[in-house]
């Protein structure tokens, strides 16, 4: 890591600034909101580092835009994720009960009142990118473009497709390709177009947005084999949630085929990778190059 960086000061910096702006979209709407706006609150503001909207203001800025012009794109990227983790976390999906160290939505709304949150966040993401006045001054064409590229990414042929691909291999016994497979779809479908949208919105060219979707193909599998291997050496502490869930489920993981110390190096063979994919950007990228290396040593 680039030790004249301050990773931690600007990923500290970029979070207070997409939660302010989640809160302009989501107030809490005085002491007594309805109970369907305290349970997506409950989720939405639990303590999540914000990558995906961190990644779409940076990559804005790698192509000469501005963060705040972005920044209601970024907003409803975090809401379609923070949706995935409250149905990730039901009985009937992965049925954890902690999440960020906090109790999971349908511990305490229930599971029908934490599907409809999950519901409520997958819609509000797309009456945000919709509202005209969100993302002022940018052409139509481009925000129709980064709705349909983020609606393919969260739906059947991104996010979900690859959860059900995930449940079917919890009773099947799968291959590196098929897992791969997996987390192209569930994790790196929506860490990949969280970069398209904020390059493309920011008038990205098409060689600037071919080696950031690169960029983002290989720290979405990057992240995802790093989460592997938290859940079988992190702390809970740290994580906010147990350990050991992957195995006691029997899913195949990248540690379970490759063991631990390759899953490393595969892992540190893509952001290395991943941060060739950005040779032709300037200093404007940095904060990427840093994001992909920090992808290693995070310990949540």
């Amino acid at each position: 890591m680039n030790p004249d960086f301050p990773l931690k000061a600007y990923l500290d910096e970029r979070k207070a600034l997409i939660d302010r702006a989640l809160e302009d979209f989501l107030p809490a709407g005085g002491s007594d909101p309805p109970l369907i706006l305290q349970a997506v609150r409950y989720s939405l503001f639990a303590g999540g580092k914000r990558i995906r909207a961190i990644l779409c203001l940076a990559a804005a800025e790698a192509v000469g835009g501005k963060a705040e012009t972005v920044m209601p794109a970024a907003c409803a990227l975090e809401m379609i994720h923070g949706y995935s983790l409250i149905h990730d976390d039901l009985p009937a999906m992965d049925n954890d009960d902690y999440r960020r160290g906090k109790l999971t939505s349908h511990k305490v709304y229930g599971e029908g009142v934490a599907i409809l949150a999950g519901d409520a966040l997958l819609t509000e993401a797309f009456r945000v990118l919709a509202r005209r006045k969100s993302l002022s001054g940018i052409p139509a064409e481009r925000i129709l473009d980064v709705s349909r590229e983020i609606a393919e990414a969260a739906g059947y042929q991104g996010m979900v497709g690859g959860q059900v691909l995930d449940i079917r291999a919890e009773s099947e016994r799968i291959g590196m390709e098929a897992l791969h497979e997996i987390h192209r779809l569930k994790t790196g479908a929506l860490l990949r177009v969280s970069l398209r949208a904020g390059a493309i919105l920011a008038g990205a060219g098409e060689a600037a947005l071919a080696d950031l979707s690169d960029y983002g193909e290989k720290i979405g599998l990057a992240f995802q084999i790093a989460d592997d291997i938290l859940n079988v050496e992190g702390d809970p502490a740290l994580l906010g949630k147990g350990t050991g869930s992957d195995a006691a489920r029997g899913k195949i993981t990248f540690p379970s085929l490759l063991g631990i110390d390759a899953s490393r190096a595969r892992a540190e063979e893509l952001v290395i990778r991943a941060v060739a994919s950005l040779f032709s950007f300037d200093d404007s990228a940095t904060p990427l190059r840093e994001i992909a290396r920090y992808i290693l040593v995070r310990r949540s």
